[in-house]
């Protein structure tokens, strides 16, 4: 892991204290496959469409997450680690 990516995941460390596992894991998979679709991301966890929407939807609450069209596909939105 760089240095850079050891300083993200300090800085997000503290903002998962409080959320719920399943945003946590959200985080962790984001971590490890960099960007990644809803879909993909419900395939990687093994959780529910509906609960990755909530999760990621808490992350980005909370600065953890961010988001952006996909050029290939405009009706999808790609999300990764906030810097």
């Amino acid at each position: 892991m760089s240095a850079t990516t050891s300083s993200r995941s300090a800085n997000h460390h503290e903002e998962l204290r409080e959320l719920p596992p399943s945003a946590k894991l959200v985080a962790k998979v984001l971590e490890y496959n960099g960007t990644l679709t809803q879909s993909a991301i419900a395939e990687r966890t093994l959780l529910p469409a509906r609960t990755v929407r909530y999760a990621i939807g808490r992350l980005e609450d909370h600065g953890v997450v961010t988001s952006r069209h996909s050029f290939s596909d405009a009706r999808k939105r790609l999300y990764q680690l906030a810097e």
